[in-house]
Order: C-alpha cells, then sequence, then structure tokens
C-alpha cells in the first residue's frame, strides 16, 4: 500500500472464511500489563499494526523485555514495574496506546515525556491526565494537554473518580494508575464502556469488585495488588470484522464469515443494529478465550432499511460508525446516529469527514453537531453513485469504509492516504481481494 490511493469498484460477489486480525484494545493492554507483571506473559494473535508495534516498543523503553515470536505470537518478561526510560515514548497514532501507558507509568517516582505523529499530536489529553492529577501526578505540555508532554509519577494517591463522560481510556488509565496508588483506586462510569481492563487484570491476578448500581456501574481496584504474567490469546476485533461484514452485506451475492471474533457485549453494538436493518448475520461457534466470549459471524447480501439507532449504544459501537454509514447509504430509508460527539476527536473529525465521502459518492447525508443521519435510496443494486475520491485526513476507518462503499457503488471510489490503514488492519487489501473484492 502506498500513499499514491486506493480505488475500490463493483465486481462479482464477495465469498470466503477469514480472520480479523487481533483486537486492538486487548492487543495495548496485553504488552502493558504483561510488562507491569511479574514473569513471563505469551501472547497469542497480537494485532502487529503500528498502534500496538508502538506499545511494545513502549514497554521496551520502560524495561521490559518484549520479543516477537512469530506471527502474532510474543512473549513479554515484565519486572514487576516500569524502569525510567532514556529516550522521548512515541506512541504514533495510538491514541488508546499513549493514554493507557500514561496511567501505567503514573504510579511510578520518574518522568516520562510523550510525543506521537500529527494526528496525535491535535488530540486532547487533558480527560485522562485530570484524574491522574487528581492522584498526585504532575505534568507539563502544550495548550489543552497535547502532546509532546512529560508526566511526572510516583506517590500516586487513591482517587474515587466519576467519568464526566464513557471514555474506556479514561477507566483504564485511571486503574492502571491505580495498580501503584496508595489504596488503590475506584471508577464509576454513568454507561458502561468496554471492560476489557477489568477482564485481563484479573487474567493477570489483581482483584477488580464490580458492581452495577443505580447511579451507574462502579469499578474498585483494592490497593496493594501485584500483578503475574499469563497466556492471553487475543480475539479478532469486532472493529475490524465489521468491514468484511458489511461488504458482504451490500455486494449482491455474497457470503462471507469471518472467524474468531470477540463478542464481548461491551463491542457489539454494530452487529445489533445491522441485525435490526435486517441484516442477515449469523453469529456461531460461541465460545471463551482468555475470559472473553469469541464466535463466528456470518454475513449474507442483505435488503437493509434504514433504523434509529439508540445513542446509549454509542460507547460500544463508536469506531464502527463510519461502517455502519456505508450500511446505511445502501438501506431503505434514513438511518439516524445520535450522541455520536465522541466521533469528532478520534483520529479525525468523522462525522465531518464521513458527511463529506459520502455526498461526494451522491449520497444524501445530514451533519449534526453529535450526530449523523444517512439517507439510504435503496433501488434496484446498486443505489449508491460513487464515483468519488475521498479525503480521509489519514483515519484508517474512513478509508476502509469508503472502500467497501465502492464495492457496491455504480461507480469506483477512490481514496487518498491509504498508508495508515495497517495501523489497525495490515493486510486488509489482501483480505478483501482474497474474497473477490476489486481494490487496486
Amino acid at each position: 500500500m502506498t500513499s499514491a490511493g486506493l480505488t475500490a469498484k463493483r465486481g462479482g460477489p464477495l465469498r470466503g472464511r477469514v480472520r480479523a486480525p487481533g483486537d486492538k484494545s486487548i492487543s495495548h493492554r496485553s504488552l502493558i500489563l504483561g510488562a507491569l507483571a511479574r514473569g513471563t506473559t505469551e501472547i497469542e494473535g497480537l494485532l502487529e499494526g503500528d498502534d500496538v508495534l508502538r506499545t511494545a516498543a513502549a514497554m521496551r523503553s520502560f524495561g521490559a523485555k518484549v520479543e516477537r515470536l512469530g506471527e502474532g505470537r510474543w512473549r513479554v518478561e515484565g519486572a514487576g514495574g516500569f524502569s525510567e526510560p532514556a529516550d522521548v515514548i512515541d506512541c504514533g497514532n495510538a491514541g488508546t496506546g499513549v493514554r493507557l501507558i500514561m496511567g501505567a507509568m503514573a504510579g511510578f517516582p520518574f518522568a516520562a515525556t510523550f510525543t506521537g505523529d500529527e494526528s496525535l499530536r491535535g488530540r486532547p489529553m487533558r480527560r485522562v491526565l485530570g484524574p491522574l492529577g487528581q492522584m498526585g501526578a504532575s505534568f507539563m505540555g502544550r495548550s489543552n494537554g497535547r502532546l509532546p508532554l512529560t508526566l511526572q509519577g510516583g506517590a500516586l494517591q487513591h482517587l474515587s473518580y466519576r467519568l464526566p463522560e464513557p471514555s474506556a481510556q479514561v477507566k483504564s488509565a485511571v486503574l492502571l494508575a491505580g495498580l501503584h496508588a496508595q489504596g488503590g483506586a475506584q471508577v464509576i462510569e454513568p454507561e458502561a464502556t468496554r471492560d476489557h481492563t477489568e477482564r485481563m487484570l484479573r487474567a493477570f491476578g489483581a482483584v477488580v469488585e464490580v458492581e452495577d448500581k443505580a447511579d451507574g456501574r462502579w469499578i474498585t481496584l483494592p490497593g496493594g495488588q501485584t500483578l503475574t504474567g499469563t497466556t492471553v490469546r487475543v480475539p479478532g476485533d469486532p472493529s475490524s470484522a465489521a468491514f468484511p461484514l458489511v461488504a458482504a452485506l451490500v455486494t449482491p451475492g455474497s457470503e462471507v464469515t469471518v472467524e474468531g471474533v470477540l463478542l464481548n457485549e461491551l463491542r457489539t453494538g454494530l452487529f445489533t443494529t445491522l441485525q435490526e436493518m435486517g441484516a442477515d448475520l449469523a453469529i456461531t461457534n460461541v465460545r471463551e478465550e482468555s475470559g472473553e466470549p469469541v464466535g463466528d459471524i456470518t454475513a449474507r447480501h442483505s435488503a437493509l432499511k434504514g433504523v434509529a439507532v439508540p445513542p446509549e449504544r454509542a460507547p460500544s459501537m463508536i469506531d464502527e460508525y463510519p461502517i455502519l454509514a456505508v450500511a446505511a447509504a445502501f438501506a431503505d430509508g434514513s438511518t439516524a446516529m445520535r450522541g455520536i460527539g465522541e466521533m469528532r476527536v478520534k483520529e479525525s473529525d468523522r462525522i465531518a469527514l464521513m458527511a463529506a465521502g459520502l455526498a461526494s459518492c451522491g449520497v444524501g447525508v445530514e451533519e449534526e453537531p453529535e450526530g449523523l443521519i444517512v439517507v439510504g435510496s435503496a433501488r434496484g443494486n446498486h443505489p449508491v453513485a460513487g464515483g468519488a475520491r475521498v479525503t480521509t485526513k489519514g483515519d484508517h476507518r474512513i478509508a476502509m469504509s469508503h472502500l467497501v462503499m465502492g464495492l457496491a457503488s455504480d461507480a469506483p471510489v477512490a481514496v487518498d492516504e491509504p498508508g495508515m490503514i495497517a495501523t489497525s488492519f495490515p493486510g486488509f487489501v489482501e483480505l478483501m481481494r482474497g474474497m473477490g473484492a476489486e481494490i487496486s
């Protein structure tokens, strides 16, 4: 893949059985907890995209021995904590990585400097730095807590923190800081967000108490705990599985199965929404791996209808709204997506970019401050005109979503800057071509 752009055009049906790359959220956490733990952690199925490789490099900088044994197979030798890094920690494009690493590092008595690429340096870090500051960490950085910044850790105190908005990254940063805080930490979330950190802390031997109360979910990490290395099998990323599955739903005659997909109920909002739209999605072979439910998902070409997505579902599918917007473009009627303001502070302003891309391909779309309404025009098999070159601002999900749209549009759809796809889905183009997609 080069920066010259990619073009997707309509061809025959998509068919095949594939495996999505490892879940990005779980991959980051397995490396970080492995480095914090004492002993050996063996990881299978690690996502080897740039974001996760940056986290692996960061863990080496903090003193862990991290080695790649084979495709997706990694070993981490942790020393029970972090040591002072000799150089700046460059997290590339990894928003999850940098926020979780800052939380983990805040518990140790030294300073570390973090930076990232242009996109990451523009993203606000105050949501994480605020609670870490309340625990006793301090920082010096650019305005609004933007990278590059230097974080000084150590001597943290217990904090009971109510999340002002749903954010698994902020919750995780506070819990990871709590591992080395006097008295641990507690997070109260008004809406449940992805719980991979809680599940994985338990897998590494920590006690994590979760209680649902009238005012939200209370997550308590008692103080004075140590982590022990373990074996982690990373399931397929539902955010990545979404692309071949939606491609099959909108491309006539298609049937595609994605194997080993994470089915954690706090991550499956897209699949629920697609089924409400009339999608033929079958979930089989459900099992548990490393404390997480996984299964195989088969998608067949379907006549979709527009729906109103409940705003409270947003935390369970916040990364999937771009590809949902593509499915909505091929549906009959309007699909309303609201309560998704978080999308404006992702790798790009995803609401604005999706609205612009859809409109340039002839799709009716209405942009709201915290929402997006897509007017599907299902008539015949090819309701979307296509024919545009879409600006992605280097956002991997924007690029992949529009390429999927091009597979079922009347005219080809091109995207600029597709190189960033490798941050979350290395091998995306090859996998899609293997099922019959025409992407060049």
